[in-house]
């Protein structure tokens, strides 16, 4: 009897109807999100530069019509990461929820526990903060940005950064989404470890610790931005 071929297509399709197939596909997102979350930090610490226009330098070459095409490819990557993480995310969610209606009494690991308990809503807080993100900086639908010269492609971030953060309701969203981001980059990380298979007694201590520790550097490095402007230690002049 010779064997029946199997669709590709199908044996995906199957694979990420399981909960393993989802975890899989937030694990590869996850790691092009935090991969993000890392470069964007670096990219905003240039604003503690003794060279006051070395962020505006590194937002113009960002915006050069010469690197548009890579911006964009890169933007439409992200954008596609997000929409499959969020989308698996939910799925599994519901799909553990059919499965298990009652959850477990016992929480073995206190930490991680709320860490996945707050994931539910630190998740969509954590979004719709990118989406007021991207229309303070970016669009500049929430406070009045500048440009340097008025050209769009070179715009003052160090100006707009300084004086949107000098709003203490701006700066207090942005900060208590960063604690959010914290918690859920915490269990994400060590939830991407799991699913990708690199999860052992002999060194889950030790992921669980890395994955606490970079939570806790991005959330740090973030809010001292707005927290410095606040304290009067980041000015424009």
């Amino acid at each position: 009897m010779s064997a029946i071929a199997v669709n590709p297509l199908d044996r995906a399709v199957r694979f990420y109807d399981a909960p393993i197939g989802k975890k899989a596909v937030m694990a590869v997102t996850g790691v092009m999100l935090v991969g993000y979350v890392v470069a964007h930090l670096l990219g905003n610490l240039q604003i503690y530069s003794s060279n006051h226009e070395q962020i505006n330098g590194y937002a113009a070459f960002l915006h050069n019509p010469n690197n548009a095409v890579a911006l964009w490819a890169a933007r439409s990557v992200l954008l596609l990461a997000v929409i499959l993480h969020i989308t698996a995310s939910v799925q599994l969610f519901f799909q553990n929820r059919a499965a298990r209606p009652i959850s477990y009494y016992k929480k073995d690991d206190v930490p991680s526990s709320y860490a996945a308990r707050t994931m539910v809503w630190s998740g969509p807080i954590v979004a719709a903060f990118v989406i007021f993100h991207i229309l303070h900086l970016t669009v500049g639908a929430v406070l009045p940005t500048h440009d340097v010269g008025g050209n769009p492609v070179t715009p003052d971030v160090r100006y707009n950064v300084i004086t949107g953060f000098q709003n203490y309701a701006v700066s207090g969203f942005y900060i208590f989404a960063m604690i959010l981001l914290c918690m859920h980059l915490y269990h994400g990380l060590w939830s991407m470890f799991q699913s990708l298979g690199l999860s052992h007694p002999r060194y889950d201590r030790k992921l669980k610790k890395f994955s606490a520790i970079l939570s806790i550097l991005i959330a740090i490095g973030n809010c001292s931005i707005p927290i410095a402007v606040m304290a009067g230690l980041l000015t424009y002049n």
